[in-house]
Order: C-alpha cells, then sequence, then structure tokens
C-alpha cells in the first residue's frame, strides 16, 4: 500500500522524491503565512499598505546600518527582475522611510530615521506576537536552525534545476 502524501499537485509527485512534493506544497503555505504575518506585522507597527516585498526590502536597507545598492538587495533576495525590488525602493522612499543616494552611476539607500523607528517597531510587536508564542511552544532553536539550512541547501538546487530548464 502506498503512503498518500499530502502534496497541492498529485501529478507532480515522483516515486523518486515524493517527500520534495510535500516539502514544496508546505514551502508554499509557510511563505504565503510568513508574508501575511509580515504585512501585518508592520500595519501593526505603523506602516500600513506595503506589500512582503515592501517590508522585506526595507528590514535589508536597515540591516547592520550600512548601506545597500539595488543589485545588493536583489542578491540577497535572490530576485532576478530588478524593476520589482526597485519599485519596492521607490514605494518605501515616498514614504520617507528610505532615503536614495546617488554617487556617480550607484545609487546607495539607507533607512531614515522613520524607516528605523518603523523597524524597531516591527521588532517589539514580532518580540509579543511571534517569539513569545515560539517560547511557549517549546519549539527547539537547533531545528529550526537546520531547516534554514535546509532551505538554503535547497534554494541552490532550485536555482540550478532553473538554469537547466532555461537552456532547454
Amino acid at each position: 500500500m502506498s503512503a498518500k502524501h499530502i502534496v497541492s499537485s498529485s501529478h507532480l509527485v515522483s516515486e523518486q522524491a515524493a517527500e520534495l512534493s510535500e516539502f514544496e506544497f508546505g514551502l508554499n503555505m509557510a511563505v504565503n503565512a510568513y508574508h501575511r504575518w509580515i504585512v501585518r506585522c508592520m500595519a501593526a507597527a505603523g506602516q500600513d499598505g506595503l506589500s512582503a516585498l515592501d517590508v522585506l526590502v526595507l528590514h535589508l536597507v536597515n540591516h547592520r546600518e550600512r548601506e545597500k545598492r539595488l543589485s545588493d538587495l536583489c542578491f540577497l533576495l535572490n530576485i532576478e527582475d530588478s524593476h520589482v525590488v526597485n519599485y519596492a525602493l521607490k514605494k518605501l522612499a515616498k514614504q520617507d522611510l528610505v532615503a536614495a543616494d546617488r554617487r556617480g552611476k550607484e545609487t546607495f539607500y539607507a533607512t531614515t530615521d522613520e524607516g528605523q523607528a518603523a523597524c524597531q517597531r516591527y521588532r517589539d510587536i514580532r518580540e509579543d506576537c511571534l517569539i513569545a508564542s515560539h517560547a511557549a511552544l517549546g519549539h527547539d532553536n537547533p531545528e529550526i536552525g537546520e531547516a534554514a539550512r535546509m532551505l538554503r541547501v535547497l534554494s541552490g538546487l532550485y536555482d540550478q534545476a532553473a538554469r537547466a530548464a532555461a537552456s532547454l
């Protein structure tokens, strides 16, 4: 008797790697839940109307208080289409959350004081709503670290497969 797998598309399940289809279904659910969470957390922090990508870009620009270029942000997000990240930057700049500094042919982005304050409010809400719940569940952080490592490994596998598919 074959095992039933929890997948979104049974026609994609391979006998050689059924777990990969289960992973993909779980990943889709997790990504959507994560995006819903970060949008709502940022709205609670006073910045309503931002998309998930806008929130991610804001946090990356704020990361370590170092200026970032568009290419840096695309690389960190693993996004090929720089236009979508550029649109997020323009939206954040219009809301005075990031500022652009053009130097020659390069533009560097940094969070404004308001952007830094929004990131801090987000962090405070994250601590109250997410981290406190996580701790109460008694989840093991090393397991989460291993899951993160596996996601990074699998992202390389998917990138390699995307390159192979593009050459067909």
